[in-house]
């Protein structure tokens, strides 16, 4: 195992991370974006219950503002605990 292979399995883990964080931060907007607007439908059609969905829309954003931290926390293992590293010393240990 070379210092190069590992540089390139870190900076592959990066780029991966990257996007990943990204897609997080998009899918968070994104379903902030139809919570709202649903909400804000249903109050327009129904006023009278305005109260309960209201209540349902926090509920629903709370659990959907929770996606992009555990994201956050499978990257930042990805990143500093990256699995990928002894994958191939193991791989190249049984080859050798």
């Amino acid at each position: 195992m070379t210092p190069d292979m590992i540089a390139q399995i870190y900076a592959s883990t990066a780029v991966g991370v990257g996007i990943i964080l990204a897609a997080a931060g998009l899918g968070s907007a994104i379903g902030w974006g139809l919570i709202c607007a649903k909400t804000l439908e249903g109050i327009a059609r129904q006023p009278e219950m305005r109260p309960v969905l209201m209540t349902n829309m926090f509920i629903f954003a709370g659990l959907m503002e929770s996606f992009p931290f555990i994201i956050l926390a499978f990257a930042m293992w990805f990143l500093f605990a990256n699995p990928f590293v002894g994958a191939l010393s193991s791989a190249i240990g049984a080859a050798g």
